[in-house]
C-alpha cells in the first residue's frame, strides 16, 4: 500500500540539525508515510547522521553534486509515492501530531494544499518566541481559504502579514503531477512562494491553519538569513515570471497584488544595494550604487525613524529579538 504522506528533507551540511528532522518526521502520530531524504553534496558529517536511522520507511538518496533546495527537493518528488507531498527543512521539526491533524482539515474539506502557523525558534533557545500568525497582525482564528491575490498581497516585503511563502504546506501529489508543477531550480530562496504562487495560478484549493505544527529554525549561516538583496532579486524574478503569464493577466485583482509588491520591492533593492556594501566596507561599491540608485535616500529617510527606534529598544532597552521580528518581515 502506498504511504500517506511523503514527507521531503533536502539536507546540506546540516549534520548538527539533521536527526532532529528525521526524528520528527518519523516520530509522527501518522505513520504511514515515507520520508524521502536528499543529502545534497554534503561535505561534513551529515550523510553519516542520516544512515544512522534504521526504519524501513525512511528512503536516503545522495547526490553527488549539490543540485540546491530546489534541485533536491525536485529528486525527491519524482521518488515520492504518498498521497501528499509534505516539505521539511533538515533544520527545523515537525509536532508529533502535525501530520494527522493536517489531513484531518485536508480530508473535511477535499483541499489541495493545507498550510499550518508556525513557531519561529532561535538557534540555542528551548522555546519558540512567535508565530508567523501572530507577527502578522492577522486576527484568523479557524481555518480559512487562501487565494492567490490575497497570498501575495499579504506576503509584500517589508510589511506585516502572513507571508505565506515562508510556509511548509502539505501538497496533494495528484495537484503537482497533473498540473507539471515541481520547484524552480533558479531559486533558492524565494521557491517555496514561487511555487505556492504557480498552484493557486492554477485554481488549488488551499486551506491556512492559524495552529502551530512546523518549528521554524533561525540559525547563522542558513539561506534566508543571507543576502537581502539576493532574497531580492530572486523575488522579483519571481514577480515578473507571474507578471508575464496569460492566466495571471486575466485575474485584475492578482496583477494588482503583483505590482504592488514589485514596486515595493524594487525601492528596497535601490536602499540594500547601497546599506550592504556599506556594512561590508566596500565604499566604492556602495558609493557607485548609491549614485546608480537615488532612492537610496528617499527611503532611508522614510525609514529612519524607524531605523532608530529598533537601535534604541536593541541597545538600551536590551531587546534581543527586535531584528529578528524586523527580518520575518522582510522575509
Amino acid at each position: 500500500m502506498n504511504p500517506e504522506v511523503s514527507i521531503i528533507i533536502p539536507a546540506h551540511n546540516t549534520a548538527n540539525y539533521i536527526a532532529r528532522a528525521i526524528e520528527s518526521a518519523l516520530g509522527q502520530t501518522l505513520t504511514n508515510l515515507e520520508v524521502i531524504v536528499v543529502d545534497d553534496a554534503s561535505s561534513d558529517s551529515t550523510l553519516e547522521v542520516i544512515n544512522s536511522f534504521v526504519d524501513s520507511r525512511l528512503k536516503v538518496l545522495v547526490n553527488q553534486k549539490n543540485l540546491g533546495v530546489s534541485g533536491a527537493r525536485n529528486r525527491a518528488l519524482k521518488e515520492a509515492q504518498g498521497k501528499w507531498i509534505a516539505v521539511l527543512d533538515s533544520d527545523d521539526w515537525y509536532a508529533p501530531d502535525r501530520l494527522e491533524k493536517l489531513l484531518q482539515v485536508a480530508t473535511a474539506e477535499n483541499t489541495d494544499i493545507v498550510i499550518d502557523d508556525l513557531h519561529f525558534i532561535q538557534s540555542g533557545d528551548t522555546s519558540p518566541w512567535s508565530t508567523l500568525l501572530r507577527q502578522s497582525g492577522e486576527q484568523i482564528h479557524t481555518p480559512c481559504q487562501i487565494n492567490a491575490p490575497y497570498f501575495v498581497a499579504t506576503g509584500i516585503y517589508g510589511q506585516p502579514g502572513l507571508h505565506l511563502g515562508l510556509s511548509k504546506p502539505i501538497i496533494k501529489r495528484e495537484f503537482l503531477l497533473k498540473h507539471e508543477i515541481q520547484y524552480d531550480e533558479n531559486m533558492q530562496v524565494v521557491e517555496d512562494f514561487h511555487l505556492l504562487l504557480q498552484c493557486l495560478v492554477k485554481e488549488a484549493y488551499l486551506i491556512f491553519v492559524p495552529q502551530a505544527y512546523y518549528f521554524y529554525l533561525s540559525r547563522p549561516g542558513s539561506l534566508v538569513t543571507q543576502s537581502k538583496v539576493r532574497h531580492i532579486n530572486q523575488f522579483i524574478v519571481s514577480l515578473n515570471y507571474f507578471l508575464q503569464q496569460d492566466i495571471v493577466q486575466s485575474n485584475s485583482k492578482l496583477v494588482h497584488s503583483l505590482s504592488k509588491s514589485l514596486a515595493v520591492l524594487e525601492k528596497n533593492r535601490a536602499y540594500y544595494s547601497v546599506v550592504e556594501p556599506l556594512k561590508q566596507k566596500r565604499v566604492l561599491t556602495a558609493l557607485f550604487e548609491f549614485i546608480r540608485n537615488p532612492y537610496f535616500l528617499v527611503h532611508f529617510i522614510s525609514q529612519l525613524k524607524l531605523i532608530l527606534k529598533r537601535r534604541f529598544r536593541y541597545y538600551v532597552l536590551g531587546d534581543k529579538l527586535v531584528y529578528e521580528i524586523s527580518y520575518r518581515n522582510n522575509s
